[in-house]
């Protein structure tokens, strides 16, 4: 009877204490996610600081700039930096410019660079370790050794000061970067989806086009979204191999805003939120093809 009693006892004491072990564990859950809630919103805060800013500067007069510096509220808001930026910015013709360049070397580059990472990847040739070798050789070329013959080159066949001397360089040092996410992401891609392929009948050609590039949208995505910012973007082959104002691109028309004496920071921030409008709206439409093309893969099995 005593034993019993005792055991009773126990699983008494017990009862009363699980909900409380439950209140504890909940408690410090909640006080983690607290934590890591604020400690997010803390990054997230000084990651956008500098758009903020950027916003900021823009849309205040170049008086209230100087008098009280980039850190403080605006005053006065006035958008008169957009229209004098466009302007001064040569927007009419850069934008033209890199719009050309952007939409004839994105889809060139992702075409070719899908095509040599599916043989690297899926098909077997003679070579293939030294041509994959030679590809990624590549990343490992700095830009700054290469201006020199690359000057050399296009001057040779007639193409500087000409937006379309650009499509060659900017091909050759974007294509292996494509190359090694298209291969990480075509090796994942089941065999057994080939052979399938090839049971019915298809050739290679077949197969790239018509299961290979539908199983690969997203990455394909992702990797033309990537390709078509840093084509937006890049500033150092342009300002080498480009001269007169009518073919400048994007990045140079930015650099009208800095003089011999001086800055214009608020035409400046103006011009840099004018310039990156297109690909914060191409973010913005693509962002499920973007990460789903850079998760995909990420888990096998």
């Amino acid at each position: 009877m005593t034993t019993t009693m005792t055991a009773l006892a126990r699983d008494d004491a017990a009862v009363r204490v699980a909900p409380q072990g439950k209140r504890t564990m909940s408690r410090r859950k909640l006080t983690a996610m607290m934590v890591s809630t604020i400690v997010l919103l803390v990054i997230a805060i000084v990651w956008f600081a500098p758009f903020i800013i950027l916003l900021f500067t823009s849309i205040r007069s170049s008086a209230d700039f100087a008098q009280n510096g980039p850190l403080a509220l605006p005053s006065s808001f006035t958008f008169h930096n957009f229209v004098a930026a466009w302007g001064e910015g040569l927007f009419s013709d850069t934008y033209r410019n890199s719009i050309i360049i952007t939409v004839v070397k994105v889809p060139i580059g992702v075409l070719i660079s899908a095509m040599l990472a599916f043989a690297l990847a899926k098909l077997r040739m003679f070579g293939r370790k030294t041509v994959m070798f030679a590809v990624f050789l590549g990343l490992t070329v700095p830009i700054y050794i290469t201006l020199v013959p690359l000057f050399g080159i296009v001057k040779d066949i007639g193409l500087i000061d000409n937006v379309f001397g650009l499509l060659g360089p900017y091909l050759a040092f974007g294509i292996p970067f494509e190359v090694l996410v298209l291969h990480s992401f075509f090796r994942r891609v089941p065999e057994e989806v080939f052979e399938a392929a090839r049971i019915d009948g298809a050739g290679n050609w077949r197969i790239f086009f018509q299961v290979m590039i539908p199983l690969s949208l997203p990455a394909l995505v992702t990797v033309a979204i990537l390709d078509a910012v840093a084509t937006w973007n890049e500033l150092l082959m342009a300002l080498i191999l480009l001269n007169s104002d009518q073919n400048k691109t994007l990045p140079l028309g930015l650099l009208n805003f800095s003089g011999q004496f001086g800055t214009d920071y608020t035409g400046l921030a103006a011009g840099i939120l004018i310039a990156v409008i297109p690909m914060l709206i191409a973010y913005a439409v693509l962002q499920r093809w973007i990460v789903s093309g850079l998760t995909a893969g990420a888990v096998k099995g």
